[in-house]
């Protein structure tokens, strides 16, 4: 009898994600609250993947937008409501590290693939079977961030400003204080939270150190804030950042302050590696009549990822689902040629992008 239940629970989940000819995937974005930006420009990107490709096997993809609020505890809950509620086969989610972490608890759980466009730190998929990501990890934007800083840069001496209620900013000052002491720099460290708005007494502290580079691997609120009371300080030289930086708020917060903030990032606009990078970005100018962040080509690629996964397993079935990803091969994405490996982690280059004159500016490229 147990048996005859279970194959009628995974009949009657099969069927719903099929519901009036379409497959239905989630998407778990903070839409509001703090990081709200994020968001909005990942999800531009899997609209415009939608949009060039609206079905796989025969069937619309539709998608089901959940809104996190920037929070911890609703990116958990908002992962339970697309599961047992919108019955769907995947979910695209969620955007920081921390969010995928508690999101991707219940997906794991639940044996429902998770995508994350670009939680970055290796703990969101360390362990799981259907928790996979578009971006690179930590260990190595950290290696990236410090070999610019030490041989771009000339920096001998670092100050690295980490975000305690943030995996993503743990993980990320840890890997790159790691290697930058490995090539001979040496580091200083000063500590703050998500929503702080006075960094004077961080700053002064550092500061006092002569520092040839501030390291803060944040998100682009704190970020900004922290640039500009810096150059209030009197500190002239070049702020180095990861791929948390990258948001129009940067700049509108900062201002000028921003001018010389560089930022490990996934992609950048004026210099896509790819034919598909190419297409992505004509369609998303012809749209928004900008051009896209790293975030958005990161949406695009979980979208196209997904999708052709479904097309490969022949399914929308869950479990086959996640193995078609687990075996994704040199996939042309927007930000790059594509692998996800055992782990389900994505192997690819990454780039150092520069805010100059307002813009973000394409600096170089370092690979793997």
């Amino acid at each position: 009898m147990r048996k005859i239940l279970i194959l009628l629970s995974i009949t009657v989940l099969l069927a719903s994600v099929f519901i009036a000819g379409t497959i239905r995937i989630g998407v778990a974005f903070p839409m509001t609250g703090n990081i709200a930006a994020f968001g909005e420009m990942t999800l531009q990107g899997v609209k415009i993947a939608q949009t060039l490709y609206p079905k796989v096997l025969g069937e619309k993809i539709k998608l089901i937008v959940a809104d996190n609020r920037s929070d911890k505890t609703e990116a958990a809950n908002v992962v339970s409501r697309l599961i047992d509620y919108n019955h769907v086969a995947a979910i695209i989610g969620e955007i920081a590290s921390s969010h995928s972490l508690a999101g991707g608890a219940i997906a794991e759980r639940s044996h429902i693939p998770m995508l994350s466009p670009a939680s970055t730190n290796p703990l969101v998929t360390q362990g799981k079977h259907y928790i996979f990501r578009a971006c690179f990890i930590d260990p190595f934007q950290g290696h990236v961030a410090a070999i610019f800083a030490y041989k771009n840069l000339k920096a001998k001496r670092a100050v690295v400003f980490t975000d305690v209620v943030q995996d993503y900013s743990v993980g990320l000052s840890n890997f790159f204080i790691k290697d930058f002491v490995k090539m001979g720099g040496k580091v200083s460290r000063e500590f703050y939270q998500s929503g702080d708005q006075d960094f004077s007494a961080q700053l002064t502290d550092a500061l006092s150190k002569k520092p040839d580079v501030l390291y803060i691997p944040g998100y682009y609120p704190e970020i900004a804030l922290m640039a500009r009371q810096a150059r209030q300080l009197g500190y002239t030289g070049p702020i180095l950042a990861g791929d948390g930086a990258e948001a129009p708020q940067l700049i509108k917060i900062g201002g000028s302050a921003v001018n010389g903030v560089y930022y490990t990032s996934h992609f950048n606009a004026s210099h896509p590696f790819t034919a598909v990078g190419k297409k992505f970005v004509a369609k998303y100018e012809a749209v928004y009549k900008t051009s896209p962040s790293a975030l958005a080509a990161l949406g695009f690629d979980s979208y196209l990822l997904l999708r052709d996964a479904i097309k490969r397993a022949g399914s929308a079935d869950p479990g086959k689902i996640a193995e078609a990803l687990r075996k994704t091969k040199n996939f042309e994405g927007a930000t790059g040629y594509i692998t996800i490996d055992k782990y389900g982690n994505t192997i690819k280059s990454a780039v150092v992008n520069e805010v100059k004159n307002g813009k973000f500016t394409y600096v170089t490229t370092i690979n793997p």
